[in-house]
Protein backbone atom coordinates (compact mmCIF):
# COMPACT_ATOMS: atom_id res chain seq x y z
CA UNK A 1 0.00 0.00 0.00
CA UNK A 2 1.31 3.16 -1.50
CA UNK A 3 -0.34 6.66 0.65
CA UNK A 4 -0.60 10.22 -0.82
CA UNK A 5 -0.95 12.80 1.62
CA UNK A 6 -1.98 16.44 0.60
CA UNK A 7 -1.83 19.09 2.83
CA UNK A 8 1.19 17.47 4.23
CA UNK A 9 3.48 20.68 5.74
CA UNK A 10 0.31 21.36 7.56
CA UNK A 11 -0.47 20.80 11.25
CA UNK A 12 -2.52 17.42 10.94
CA UNK A 13 -0.24 16.45 8.29
CA UNK A 14 3.23 16.41 9.65
CA UNK A 15 1.99 14.42 11.97
CA UNK A 16 -0.03 12.00 10.21
CA UNK A 17 3.62 11.65 7.59
CA UNK A 18 5.59 11.38 10.94
CA UNK A 19 3.07 8.22 12.02
CA UNK A 20 3.33 6.59 8.54
CA UNK A 21 7.20 6.77 8.39
CA UNK A 22 7.05 5.55 12.11
CA UNK A 23 5.01 2.21 10.83
CA UNK A 24 6.81 1.78 7.44
CA UNK A 25 3.90 2.48 5.25
CA UNK A 26 5.24 3.76 2.05
CA UNK A 27 3.84 7.14 0.94
CA UNK A 28 4.67 10.41 -0.63
CA UNK A 29 3.58 14.01 -0.54
CA UNK A 30 1.98 16.31 -3.20
CA UNK A 31 2.58 19.98 -3.39
CA UNK A 32 2.56 22.85 -5.80
CA UNK A 33 5.58 23.91 -7.93
CA UNK A 34 7.73 26.53 -6.40
CA UNK A 35 6.90 25.55 -2.70
CA UNK A 36 9.33 23.75 -0.68
CA UNK A 37 7.58 23.94 3.14
CA UNK A 38 7.84 19.54 3.41
CA UNK A 39 9.91 19.66 6.76
CA UNK A 40 9.94 15.17 5.52
CA UNK A 41 13.37 14.96 4.38
CA UNK A 42 12.91 11.14 4.22
CA UNK A 43 9.62 11.22 2.07
CA UNK A 44 9.37 11.83 -1.81
CA UNK A 45 7.92 14.78 -2.86
CA UNK A 46 5.71 14.91 -5.96
CA UNK A 47 4.94 19.02 -7.25
CA UNK A 48 1.98 19.01 -8.77
CA UNK A 49 2.20 20.12 -12.57
CA UNK A 50 -0.47 22.69 -12.27
CA UNK A 51 -2.19 24.72 -9.73
CA UNK A 52 -4.14 21.71 -9.12
CA UNK A 53 -7.33 23.05 -9.94
CA UNK A 54 -7.19 20.60 -12.86
CA UNK A 55 -7.16 16.23 -12.79
CA UNK A 56 -4.32 16.62 -15.16
CA UNK A 57 -1.93 18.28 -12.64
CA UNK A 58 -2.44 15.74 -10.31
CA UNK A 59 -1.60 13.12 -12.64
CA UNK A 60 2.70 12.06 -11.53
CA UNK A 61 1.22 12.60 -7.64
CA UNK A 62 -1.66 9.76 -7.87
CA UNK A 63 -0.38 7.22 -10.30
CA UNK A 64 1.15 4.56 -8.28
CA UNK A 65 -0.69 5.47 -5.27
CA UNK A 66 -3.30 3.23 -3.37
CA UNK A 67 -4.87 5.41 -0.76
CA UNK A 68 -5.19 9.30 -1.04
CA UNK A 69 -5.24 11.17 2.05
CA UNK A 70 -6.40 14.63 0.91
CA UNK A 71 -5.32 17.25 4.12
CA UNK A 72 -4.83 20.20 2.19
CA UNK A 73 -7.77 23.15 2.84
CA UNK A 74 -8.15 27.06 3.74
CA UNK A 75 -8.72 26.95 7.24
CA UNK A 76 -7.62 29.57 10.29
CA UNK A 77 -7.65 33.08 8.13
CA UNK A 78 -7.75 35.67 10.97
CA UNK A 79 -7.68 38.64 8.55
CA UNK A 80 -9.09 37.24 5.34
CA UNK A 81 -7.62 39.98 2.63
CA UNK A 82 -9.36 37.90 -0.32
CA UNK A 83 -11.74 40.15 -2.61
CA UNK A 84 -14.15 36.92 -1.99
CA UNK A 85 -13.63 35.03 0.63
CA UNK A 86 -16.15 32.59 -0.06
CA UNK A 87 -14.95 31.95 -3.50
CA UNK A 88 -10.79 31.35 -2.18
CA UNK A 89 -12.38 29.42 -0.03
CA UNK A 90 -14.49 27.10 -2.16
CA UNK A 91 -11.35 27.16 -4.81
CA UNK A 92 -9.04 25.68 -2.28
CA UNK A 93 -10.96 23.35 -0.12
CA UNK A 94 -13.78 22.35 -2.83
CA UNK A 95 -12.35 22.65 -6.26
CA UNK A 96 -8.26 21.53 -5.24
CA UNK A 97 -10.29 18.13 -3.33
CA UNK A 98 -12.05 17.45 -7.03
CA UNK A 99 -9.40 17.66 -9.11
CA UNK A 100 -7.30 15.70 -6.72
CA UNK A 101 -10.08 12.84 -6.17
CA UNK A 102 -10.89 12.90 -10.48
CA UNK A 103 -6.96 12.85 -10.90
CA UNK A 104 -7.00 9.18 -8.21
CA UNK A 105 -10.39 7.62 -9.57
CA UNK A 106 -9.02 7.73 -12.85
CA UNK A 107 -5.60 6.38 -12.07
CA UNK A 108 -7.06 3.86 -9.94
CA UNK A 109 -6.72 4.42 -6.36
CA UNK A 110 -8.77 1.85 -4.05
CA UNK A 111 -9.60 4.73 -1.18
CA UNK A 112 -9.97 8.46 -1.12
CA UNK A 113 -9.79 10.06 2.54
CA UNK A 114 -11.16 13.21 2.73
CA UNK A 115 -10.43 15.63 6.30
CA UNK A 116 -14.05 17.48 6.38
CA UNK A 117 -15.27 18.97 9.47
CA UNK A 118 -17.52 18.62 12.53
CA UNK A 119 -18.68 22.44 12.02
CA UNK A 120 -20.80 20.93 8.56
CA UNK A 121 -23.30 20.23 11.25
CA UNK A 122 -23.23 23.85 12.53
CA UNK A 123 -22.33 25.48 15.70
CA UNK A 124 -24.39 23.71 18.42
CA UNK A 125 -25.28 20.25 18.81
CA UNK A 126 -28.23 22.09 20.81
CA UNK A 127 -30.29 18.86 23.26
CA UNK A 128 -28.46 15.82 22.28
CA UNK A 129 -25.17 14.97 20.49
CA UNK A 130 -24.50 15.35 17.32
CA UNK A 131 -24.16 11.75 15.01
CA UNK A 132 -23.07 11.60 11.54
CA UNK A 133 -26.37 11.53 10.13
CA UNK A 134 -27.31 15.05 11.17
CA UNK A 135 -28.22 17.35 8.28
CA UNK A 136 -26.10 19.96 7.27
CA UNK A 137 -25.91 22.79 9.29
CA UNK A 138 -22.76 24.84 8.51
CA UNK A 139 -22.65 28.80 8.84
CA UNK A 140 -18.89 29.67 8.58
CA UNK A 141 -17.67 30.03 5.04
CA UNK A 142 -15.06 27.31 6.13
CA UNK A 143 -17.63 24.74 7.59
CA UNK A 144 -19.81 25.48 4.28
CA UNK A 145 -17.03 25.14 1.55
CA UNK A 146 -16.35 21.54 3.17
CA UNK A 147 -19.68 20.69 3.11
CA UNK A 148 -20.07 21.62 -0.48
CA UNK A 149 -16.76 19.11 -1.32
CA UNK A 150 -18.42 16.35 0.84
CA UNK A 151 -21.44 16.41 -1.09
CA UNK A 152 -19.76 17.05 -4.69
CA UNK A 153 -17.01 14.37 -3.87
CA UNK A 154 -20.16 11.63 -3.17
CA UNK A 155 -21.11 12.46 -6.49
CA UNK A 156 -17.37 12.66 -8.43
CA UNK A 157 -16.35 9.19 -7.37
CA UNK A 158 -20.08 7.88 -7.77
CA UNK A 159 -19.49 4.68 -10.20
CA UNK A 160 -15.94 5.14 -10.18
CA UNK A 161 -15.05 1.87 -8.30
CA UNK A 162 -13.02 4.55 -5.67
CA UNK A 163 -14.02 4.72 -2.33
CA UNK A 164 -14.84 7.93 -0.33
CA UNK A 165 -14.25 8.03 3.52
CA UNK A 166 -15.01 11.16 5.09
CA UNK A 167 -13.59 12.38 8.36
CA UNK A 168 -15.12 14.89 10.50
CA UNK A 169 -12.94 15.94 13.49
CA UNK A 170 -13.92 19.47 16.18
CA UNK A 171 -11.46 21.23 17.43
CA UNK A 172 -7.55 19.19 17.06
CA UNK A 173 -5.50 20.16 19.77
CA UNK A 174 -1.59 19.28 19.89
CA UNK A 175 1.64 20.88 20.50
CA UNK A 176 1.91 23.68 17.84
CA UNK A 177 -1.70 23.75 16.49
CA UNK A 178 -3.03 26.89 15.39
CA UNK A 179 -6.31 28.75 15.43
CA UNK A 180 -8.37 28.76 18.66
CA UNK A 181 -6.58 25.97 20.63
CA UNK A 182 -3.04 27.95 19.68
CA UNK A 183 -4.37 31.24 21.01
CA UNK A 184 -5.46 29.46 24.10
CA UNK A 185 -2.11 28.23 25.18
CA UNK A 186 -0.27 31.72 24.08
CA UNK A 187 -2.68 33.44 26.51
CA UNK A 188 -2.33 30.97 29.63
CA UNK A 189 1.31 31.12 29.22
CA UNK A 190 1.31 34.85 29.11
CA UNK A 191 -0.74 34.70 32.21
CA UNK A 192 -3.34 36.93 30.45
CA UNK A 193 -6.60 37.08 32.63
CA UNK A 194 -9.48 35.09 30.21
CA UNK A 195 -13.18 36.15 31.62
CA UNK A 196 -14.42 32.43 31.36
CA UNK A 197 -14.06 30.99 34.84
CA UNK A 198 -18.40 30.80 34.65
CA UNK A 199 -18.15 28.91 31.33
CA UNK A 200 -18.97 25.75 33.67
CA UNK A 201 -22.80 24.66 31.86
CA UNK A 202 -21.39 23.54 28.81
CA UNK A 203 -19.95 20.67 27.07
CA UNK A 204 -17.91 20.38 24.06
CA UNK A 205 -15.99 17.66 21.99
CA UNK A 206 -12.37 17.90 21.33
CA UNK A 207 -9.93 15.85 19.81
CA UNK A 208 -6.04 15.29 20.13
CA UNK A 209 -4.34 14.64 17.05
CA UNK A 210 -2.85 11.25 18.17
CA UNK A 211 -6.31 10.69 18.10
CA UNK A 212 -7.02 12.11 15.21
CA UNK A 213 -3.72 10.25 13.31
CA UNK A 214 -4.82 6.63 14.93
CA UNK A 215 -8.04 7.05 13.21
CA UNK A 216 -6.96 8.18 9.59
CA UNK A 217 -4.66 4.97 9.89
CA UNK A 218 -7.20 2.90 10.66
CA UNK A 219 -8.91 4.19 7.49
CA UNK A 220 -6.43 3.90 4.96
CA UNK A 221 -7.48 -0.18 4.38
CA UNK A 222 -10.53 -0.80 6.89
CA UNK A 223 -12.38 -2.55 5.00
CA UNK A 224 -15.98 -1.32 6.94
CA UNK A 225 -14.32 2.39 6.36
CA UNK A 226 -15.28 2.53 2.95
CA UNK A 227 -18.04 5.01 1.73
CA UNK A 228 -18.61 6.46 5.09
CA UNK A 229 -18.47 9.74 7.31
CA UNK A 230 -17.23 9.47 11.00
CA UNK A 231 -16.96 11.86 13.46
CA UNK A 232 -14.40 11.91 15.27
CA UNK A 233 -13.35 12.99 19.34
CA UNK A 234 -11.62 11.78 22.51
CA UNK A 235 -15.05 10.64 23.32
CA UNK A 236 -14.85 12.94 26.58
CA UNK A 237 -16.96 15.60 26.85
CA UNK A 238 -16.01 19.28 29.08
CA UNK A 239 -17.11 22.49 29.90
CA UNK A 240 -14.29 25.74 28.32
CA UNK A 241 -13.81 26.35 32.29
CA UNK A 242 -12.54 22.66 32.66
CA UNK A 243 -10.76 22.29 29.55
CA UNK A 244 -8.50 25.39 30.13
CA UNK A 245 -7.69 23.92 33.88
CA UNK A 246 -6.72 20.79 32.34
CA UNK A 247 -4.74 22.61 29.76
CA UNK A 248 -2.92 24.73 32.03
CA UNK A 249 -2.61 22.03 34.23
CA UNK A 250 -0.68 19.99 31.77
CA UNK A 251 1.05 22.93 31.07
CA UNK A 252 2.32 23.17 34.87
CA UNK A 253 0.98 26.66 34.83
CA UNK A 254 -2.45 27.77 36.71
CA UNK A 255 -4.83 29.76 34.29
CA UNK A 256 -6.09 32.98 35.59
CA UNK A 257 -9.60 32.34 34.95
CA UNK A 258 -12.33 35.14 35.54
CA UNK A 259 -15.85 34.32 36.83
CA UNK A 260 -17.52 36.71 34.36
CA UNK A 261 -21.28 35.84 34.77
CA UNK A 262 -22.18 34.33 30.86
CA UNK A 263 -24.70 36.55 30.30
CA UNK A 264 -22.56 39.25 30.46
CA UNK A 265 -20.11 37.80 27.72
CA UNK A 266 -23.17 37.50 26.02
CA UNK A 267 -24.46 40.82 25.98
CA UNK A 268 -20.60 41.77 24.97
CA UNK A 269 -20.22 39.46 22.18
CA UNK A 270 -23.45 40.95 20.48
CA UNK A 271 -22.42 44.44 20.91
CA UNK A 272 -18.90 43.39 18.86
CA UNK A 273 -20.39 41.43 16.52
CA UNK A 274 -18.53 38.40 18.44
CA UNK A 275 -21.35 35.87 18.69
CA UNK A 276 -19.72 33.09 16.44
CA UNK A 277 -16.25 33.31 19.32
CA UNK A 278 -19.24 33.33 22.03
CA UNK A 279 -20.63 30.27 20.89
CA UNK A 280 -17.42 28.55 20.42
CA UNK A 281 -16.48 29.27 24.00
CA UNK A 282 -19.47 29.11 25.78
CA UNK A 283 -21.63 27.19 23.47
CA UNK A 284 -22.12 23.21 23.85
CA UNK A 285 -21.15 21.37 20.66
CA UNK A 286 -21.06 17.56 21.28
CA UNK A 287 -19.98 14.95 19.20
CA UNK A 288 -21.62 11.03 19.11
CA UNK A 289 -18.64 8.90 18.10
CA UNK A 290 -20.74 5.57 18.47
CA UNK A 291 -21.33 4.70 15.18
CA UNK A 292 -17.06 5.32 14.63
CA UNK A 293 -16.64 2.85 17.23
CA UNK A 294 -18.97 0.22 15.95
CA UNK A 295 -18.44 0.75 12.83
CA UNK A 296 -14.39 0.01 12.38
CA UNK A 297 -13.92 -0.92 16.31
CA UNK A 298 -11.78 2.10 16.62
CA UNK A 299 -11.73 3.50 19.93
CA UNK A 300 -9.62 6.75 21.07
CA UNK A 301 -6.02 5.26 22.32
CA UNK A 302 -5.54 8.40 24.80
CA UNK A 303 -8.11 10.17 27.14
CA UNK A 304 -8.52 14.00 26.92
CA UNK A 305 -5.49 14.35 29.82
CA UNK A 306 -2.83 12.16 28.14
CA UNK A 307 -3.77 14.24 24.88
CA UNK A 308 -3.16 17.30 26.87
CA UNK A 309 0.13 16.22 28.39
CA UNK A 310 1.31 14.65 25.33
CA UNK A 311 1.39 18.83 23.54
CA UNK A 312 3.53 19.54 26.60
CA UNK A 313 5.90 16.70 26.70
CA UNK A 314 9.71 18.16 25.37
CA UNK A 315 10.96 15.42 22.94
CA UNK A 316 14.36 14.74 23.51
Amino acid sequence: MTVLVTGASGFVGCHLVEALLQRGIPLRVAQRQGTDKSPHRKVGVVNLSGAGYSPDDWDGAVSGCNVVVHLAARAHVLRDVSVSPQHAFERANVDFALACAGAAAKSGVRRFIFMSSAGVHGGASGKRPINADDDFLAHTLYAQSKAVAERKLADAVRGTGMELTVLRPPLVYGAGAPGNFGALVRAVSAGWPLPLGSVTGNQRSFVSIDNLVSLIVTCLDHPAAANRRFLVSDGEDCSTADFLRRMSAAMGRQARLLPFPVGWLATGAKLLGKQDMFQSLCGSFQLDISQTRQVIGWSPPYTLDEGLQRCFVTKS
